[in-house]
């Protein structure tokens, strides 16, 4: 079952073909994890939410409080039996029907969907994942490429070309030929003691997770923190590499072309991160 607008939904309800979602990308959309019924991070995918909305000049409703939209949520959970269970869940805000490029008005509508997950916190994962770099497209180091939009063209070709070369993912770099990312979530490099994640200027998503491990690696004295860009050139000479997102929390990369990282860093992140999630 989907919420659309409010009302609870067969999930194969045709979606109109002048949504313009479907028609221009003009969408925005949040992945939340539900852990045991409880929405986590809520507060920062709400306010990215809305900040996003600004950028993309949609009308904010009324209604779209902190409070109503987590109340859709719930009430999507348990239309799907899924209200004390882990879950992830996608909530995506449309700008209303009309118009072609330039909108004939400015309002929203919004669907909730979500599907069961098994695991209630983040899990570490010591596997193979071996990256390499995406350089048929780039990504622009504009205010834009930072929304969690539905225009993902580079991500969905990106992962068919890591599927085609058995990668686990690929990075992207945008046009100043600076890495910016994973294709589904924030990037972190460790060298000795610095953490460092690429800055937001360079085009990067605004993660909910990278929010979350800057702020609890700043409780540990011992690690300088940096958001800086990073050349192809220092992803061979780090010690760590980990991806983040709000699903899978932070998955450690093991191997880049010739060089194997360790996980040391990026598994004491995620227990502190899981004893956030058992809190909360």
């Amino acid at each position: 079952m989907t919420n659309f607008n409010g009302n609870i939904l067969d999930d194969s309800t045709p979606i109109s073909i002048n949504n313009r979602g479907y028609a221009y990308g003009d969408a925005l959309f949040e992945t939340i994890k539900v852990s045991n019924g409880k929405v986590l991070f809520w507060e920062d995918h709400y306010f990215r939410l809305m900040a996003s909305m600004r950028i993309m000049r949609m009308e904010i409703p009324m209604n779209f409080t902190m409070e109503f939209l987590e109340s859709q949520i719930h009430a999507t959970l348990n239309a799907n039996q899924l209200q004390n269970e882990s879950a992830r869940v996608k909530l995506l805000v449309h700008r209303n029907e009309g118009g072609l490029y330039l909108p004939s008005q400015n309002s929203v509508g919004y669907n909730i969907s979500v599907k069961p997950l098994d695991n209630a916190v983040f899990e570490f994962s010591d596997t193979i994942y071996e990256v390499d770099l995406f350089k048929d497209y780039y990504v622009a180091p504009t205010l834009l490429s930072t929304l969690k939009s539905n225009n993902k063209a580079i991500n969905v070709i990106g992962s068919i070309y890591a599927n085609e070369n058995e990668l686990q993912n690929c990075l992207l770099l945008n046009t100043d030929k600076k890495v910016v990312e994973a294709l589904n979530g924030n990037l972190f490099l460790v060298k000795d003691n610095v953490i460092k994640t690429p800055p937001l200027s360079d085009g990067c998503l605004k993660g909910i997770m990278r929010t979350q491990v800057l702020r609890i690696a700043k409780t540990l004295p011992e690690l300088k923190i940096e958001e800086a860009s990073i050349s192809p050139f220092e992803l061979q000479k780090a010690d760590e590499l980990f991806i983040t997102n709000a699903i899978q929390g932070i998955q450690p990369i093991s191997k880049y072309r010739k060089k194997v990282y360790n996980s040391e860093l990026a598994k004491r992140l995620l227990d502190k991160l899981n004893v956030e999630v058992r809190l909360a």
